[in-house]
């Protein structure tokens, strides 16, 4: 069962997202090298300066869990403490994804039902 990671963290200095992003890269690359590994993305949002939102997607848990235990991880995580960040507000969150389904139906139609039976 896929699982999707999601959240945001706040930096201190919104003038330093852009260099830690860039920074970042070879964890990022890294990460996305791995088994398993669907997306890694951390970007930049444009609306609240100093904000960077964290998307993963993993083919499973036990992909996930190899990725927590891969030096990838840490190595972002100790790139990540070079850069003072806010107090955390939401935590970043796992979600197994039990069912998927494209937001456009054939017709073209955006649907925010589900449809099909889940497999």
């Amino acid at each position: 069962m896929k699982v999707i990671i999601y959240g945001n963290m706040d930096l201190e200095n919104p003038a330093d997202v852009k260099p830690m992003l860039l920074a970042a890269r070879p964890f990022i690359d890294g990460a996305l090298a791995e088994p398993g590994c669907i997306a890694y993305a951390w970007t930049e949002d444009h609306l609240t300066p100093g904000r960077v939102h964290v998307y993963e997607e993993w083919t499973s848990s036990e992909a996930l869990e190899a990725h927590l235990r891969d030096h990838w991880y840490r190595d972002m995580g100790a790139h990540l403490s070079k850069y003072p960040r806010k107090a955390r507000m939401s935590p970043i969150l796992k979600y197994r994804i039990e069912h998927e389904e494209p937001v456009y139906d054939s017709t073209g139609v955006a649907r925010g039902h589900f449809f099909t039976q889940k497999s």
